[in-house]
């Protein structure tokens, strides 16, 4: 999911400039497409930093990879240092 917000921030001006200047042909992009597209953009924003914070690690663990015990995989978690 990460992934996919950063694809759509990455991409998100060569968009917008795409249609401002298929718009500019007419004389310009409404003020709702504007306004719209700064709205996507902030939701965009505020859901990379959302899921940046819900993936990372608190602060002083260190992250254990998965492992096999006693024929059993044991995912991998965050452990204190």
């Amino acid at each position: 999911m990460l992934r996919l917000v950063e694809l759509a921030l990455f991409l998100a001006p060569f968009l917008f400039f795409a249609a401002w200047r298929f718009m500019a042909l007419e004389g310009g992009p409404p003020v709702r497409l504007v306004v719209g597209a700064a709205c996507v953009l902030a939701l965009l924003a505020g859901a990379l930093i959302w899921l940046s914070h819900e993936d990372a690690l608190p602060p002083g663990a260190a992250y254990e990879p998965a492992r096999l015990q006693d024929g059993k995989i044991v995912s991998g978690h965050a452990a204190p240092r």
